[in-house]
């Protein structure tokens, strides 16, 4: 029966080349390439486990909504979209990147309200109203880095990997707010339910993510 299934909700992109070699070393593989398909609920080789491969930002609602058991999701997301209803057993430690705060190269921070360009709207007012930095959000889905050039904002909050993006269009990462990596969550509810079928599976997911950094 579908109640009975493990449902694991997996990030699209980056998390997902991380995230497969880690379920494959806890034994659990889909089976077919979750990759290159259209569909998006997957067999896997154990009778009662799935995956389903969706948005990176829709993770946590699927798990704390319970349409999914457990996911894997970056940290970014959870501290953007809150995890209230979500246990975070297990740092994977893929995925890793820094969530910083970015302006123009040699620019220092203007005094008075801060324009700030962001996707992570959420994380952008908690830091600033904790540094006691007054702010006007402004909301981009993408391109950060035009935003400064274009006078549209002072300050961007963004992942930053490699900073070779930021370089490129004559920005400087300014302050560390948040290390990233992917994490392993539970649904609150289905750690009751199920514990005897996901405890197993959280423990050999850690085995496996300390044998891939031993």
């Amino acid at each position: 029966m579908m109640n009975h299934k493990l449902t694991i909700a997996l990030s699209k992109g980056r998390i997902l080349d991380d995230t497969l070699p880690l379920l494959k070393a806890a034994g659990i593989e889909p089976l077919e390439d979750v990759r290159t398909s259209r569909k998006l609920i997957f067999p896997t080789n154990h009778e009662n486990v799935q995956v389903v491969v969706i948005r990176a930002t829709d993770v946590p609602t699927y798990v704390s909504h319970g349409a999914a058991d457990m996911g894997i999701s970056g940290k970014d997301v959870l501290m953007e979209y809150g995890d209230e209803d979500l246990y975070e057993p297990l740092d994977l430690q893929i995925a890793t990147c820094r969530l910083m705060t970015a302006g123009m190269v040699g620019v220092p921070e203007p005094k008075g309200r801060l324009k700030v360009a962001t996707k992570f709207v959420n994380i952008a007012k908690r830091y600033y109203a904790e540094r006691g930095v007054q702010v006007d959000i402004i909301k981009l889905y993408g391109g950060m880095e035009l935003a400064p050039i274009m006078n549209l904002a002072d300050r961007i909050v963004d992942i930053v990997d490699t900073g070779n993006t930021l370089k490129a269009n004559g920005l400087e990462p300014k302050e560390m707010i948040a290390p990233i990596s992917s994490r392993l969550v539970v649904a609150k509810a289905a750690m009751k339910m199920k514990h005897a079928t996901i405890q197993p599976l959280i423990e050999r997911l850690a085995a496996a993510v300390e044998q891939r950094n031993g």
